[in-house]
């Protein structure tokens, strides 16, 4: 392991609640997809199974900021228990009305008890952010790290997905997703150490982490994000089966994580100095343009090879997007404000998903990477207009209204 990521385990827990952080996190990758498989397998409409990803990602849209702000008031053991038990709970339910056939509003009102999941990676993050507030360079590396896990769970999170519910039987791919989220929840919370100390209600003023202005461009270019990731997933499953070959699809959405898992690796070694918000606004024109070839690639290789240039520019954006965050938000709220900008891409999935799904089933899977390329667009253009926002000075430093200080590199950090 290069120096910078041996230095940042080199607190003890860390190694213990990342990888349980890694577990919690594969339903992220492995819940849509495999519900977008499921209901295709079951029922052959790709209309409802968007509808019903959708369903999944807005409702972890709605519950997540909530649950994280919990988080931040009663501490991480206090909160994620209950809420994963009420979320495993669902996706039974969903697995079980899905399997006999039951109304279709029923799948639905399952799907929003299944979306009811703590944003684990947001947990892991804040744990980072309180072992590492010191240091800029430790910070930058460990939030590079846990972008490098994110896509190691979208890379082996669908296989998974895909291929056992191919494979074995449909509901495989969720059942095994809810097992992940029950057993990584309940080991992170018992590493009770490395756990963030909760705030005092009295420490909790002026409402949401959201009214801060920074953060407010950063989640909306996000919905436009999510759009992209939620039209890819949809759009490439249908692509896979039109040329006869679904369960590749598994495969080629793993090359699509595979470059930003490697962007992401190559990005943390690097002590980037200059205007974090200039090298974000970078990283989302990237995303936007590399979208394009995707409307050209006319079979499986070719798609494989535009996806992975796509994901070159994922994890260096992400990982910059949790540095603006933390200099954006104030420390009393920083998990809430991790966790708006997993929402935001959470409501873009909803929406990009459930869009392409429609234009699948009207189109052909090859029209429905314009919802994508749409999308991309769409964030670029959010970005651009909000750029003003983050590149100016952060009203909290990401510590608090009393506690601020600027590092010498010249980004303002928490």
């Amino acid at each position: 392991m290069p120096s910078p990521y041996r230095a940042i385990f080199s607190t003890p827990g860390t190694k213990g609640f990342s990888a349980a952080g890694f577990l919690g996190r594969m339903p992220l990758s492995m819940m849509g997809i495999g519900v977008v498989t499921m209901i295709s397998q079951l029922t052959g409409r790709y209309g409802l199974a968007g509808a019903l990803s959708a369903t999944l990602a807005m409702s972890a849209a709605v519950c997540g900021p909530q649950v994280s702000r919990l988080v931040d008031r009663y501490g991480q053991r206090r909160v994620l228990r209950p809420v994963t038990l009420v979320a495993v709970a669902a996706v039974a339910g969903l697995l079980v009305c899905a399997q006999q056939g039951a109304p279709e509003w029923t799948l639905f009102v399952f799907s929003v008890g299944a979306g009811c999941v703590p944003s684990v990676g947001s947990m892991v993050r804040s744990r980072w952010a309180e072992i590492h507030r010191g240091s800029a360079r430790d910070l930058h590396t460990a939030y590079a790290w846990e972008s490098i896990v994110d896509e190691v769970c979208f890379i082996f999170g669908p296989i998974i997905s895909i291929g056992l519910s191919t494979a074995w039987f449909p509901e495989a791919g969720p059942l095994i997703a809810a097992a992940f989220l029950l057993v990584g929840v309940f080991w992170l919370t018992a590493q009770r150490a490395t756990e963030p100390v909760p705030h005092p209600k009295s420490q909790h003023t002026g409402g949401s982490a959201l009214r801060s202005r920074g953060l407010q461009v950063l989640v909306a270019t996000f919905v436009a994000t999510g759009a992209i990731f939620g039209g890819v997933d949809v759009v490439t499953v249908a692509f896979a089966e039109e040329r006869g070959h679904k369960a590749a699809a598994s495969l080629v959405l793993a090359v699509y994580a595979l470059g930003s898992c490697l962007a992401g690796a190559v990005f943390g070694l690097l002590h980037l100095k200059g205007n974090p918000a200039t090298r974000w606004l970078v990283g989302v024109g990237a995303m936007a343009v590399s979208m394009i070839p995707l409307l050209l690639a006319g079979n499986l290789p070719l798609l494989a090879v535009a996806l992975f240039v796509a994901g070159l520019a994922i994890a260096p954006t992400m990982v910059t997007t949790m540095a603006l965050v933390e200099a954006h938000v104030p420390r009393t709220k920083l998990t809430e404000g991790m966790t708006w900008t997993s929402t935001g891409l959470a409501v873009g999935v909803a929406l990009g998903s459930s869009a392409a799904g429609w234009v699948v089933d009207a189109a052909g899977a090859k029209a429905g990477y314009a919802v994508p390329a749409v999308a991309g667009a769409l964030a670029a253009a959010v970005a651009f207009l909000g750029y003003r926002r983050l590149a100016g000075p952060a009203a909290t430093g990401g510590r608090g209204e009393d506690d601020r200080d600027l590092r010498t590199d010249g980004e303002r950090v928490a």
